[in-house]
């Protein structure tokens, strides 16, 4: 079947390369890509082109990367390529100029069940704060990031062993077949959007910091195995003991076993197993990284480290 869109697609790290890829692979004209600046990594501060990007110039597309979206000049350029259509995946919020260009609309594909988990880190929160289902929506863009009106939704559930890197493979593969599908039905002229709903269980998303990653002993077993699990591989729940920084990538709620301590203090032999009690239960740190050291089984830690108790 012809395809009768001009398409300009918007994204920038790996996330959003399988959906540029199922456009290209469906036979739509996608006309240019708008990407990240290229930034200077490593000791060399080699300059790093996007994954977007590099995806992008593998297929001849052409890249168009603005510092300033607002910018006459960017806005020129973006004109030149008259698409009437433009998708979004993980990139920068975009000014009304640039979302109300095309005459068929700017849609967004978004890492959650809208209007749930609006924001930077949807597929961290959804983890964190113990859900069983999330999934990938599409939406048009409009003023308010994240609230412009629903398109279509897939759900997928958060499996026990899913952490924020499995689900995160999971979630930017079904964000590509739902922009497919999505555009699909724009250019047959078959979308039925809908307003969303908010209320007062409307749960946010907000972007994470470093100390927003720092854990809370306080908390359930159940509670802290989640915040780990939400945010690994990347960037990482973290704790101090023995005065040094240990980044925790995978624990197991021991919710059966509780000892003499203070939420935060640790148990173990220093050969096989580091326990640490929480407010109801302990868990077992399975996987973590010393501070200067690579990560690591905790069996192999202990071999060469020993926890005061």
């Amino acid at each position: 079947m012809p395809k009768n869109l001009r398409i300009v697609f918007m994204g920038t790290p790996d996330f959003a390369v399988p959906t540029l890829q199922a456009l290209v692979e469906h036979n739509y004209n996608v006309v240019a890509v708008i990407t990240a600046p290229d930034k200077p990594a490593g000791r060399g501060q080699k300059l790093n082109q996007s994954p977007v990007k590099e995806y992008a110039v593998s297929q001849n597309i052409p890249v168009l990367q603005p510092t300033n979206l607002k910018s006459e000049a960017f806005l020129e350029e973006l004109r030149s390529y008259k698409a009437n259509l433009q998708v979004i995946v993980a990139f920068r919020m975009l000014p009304e100029v640039v979302w109300s260009m095309p005459a068929l609309g700017s849609f967004n594909i978004h890492a959650s069940l809208l209007p749930q988990y609006r924001g930077a880190a949807p597929i961290n929160w959804a983890i964190i704060n113990g859900e069983k289902e999330t999934g990938v929506t599409s939406f048009f863009l409009k003023h308010e990031i994240d609230t412009g009106d629903l398109i279509f939704q897939e759900k997928v559930p958060i499996l026990e062993e899913d952490d924020f890197g499995s689900l995160y493979e999971k979630l930017k593969h079904e964000g590509a077949k739902l922009a497919v599908k999505t555009v699909q039905a724009i250019e047959e002229d078959k979308v039925q959007s809908q307003a969303q709903l908010t209320s007062a269980e409307t749960k946010h998303a907000p972007k994470i910091f470093k100390d927003t990653c720092e854990i809370n002993w306080n908390q359930s077993a159940q509670q802290v195995r989640d915040f780990v699990r939400g945010l690994s591989p990347y960037p990482a729940a973290w704790a101090r003991f023995n005065e040094k920084n240990f980044k925790l990538f995978k624990v197991e709620a021991l919710t059966d076993t509780a000892y003499c301590l203070e939420p935060g203090q640790i148990e173990t032999d220093n050969k096989t197993y580091l326990h640490v009690q929480t407010a109801a239960g302990a868990i077992a740190i399975l996987d973590l990284q010393m501070e200067g050291k690579k990560r690591m089984p905790v069996q192999d830690l202990l071999r060469g480290y020993n926890f005061n108790v």
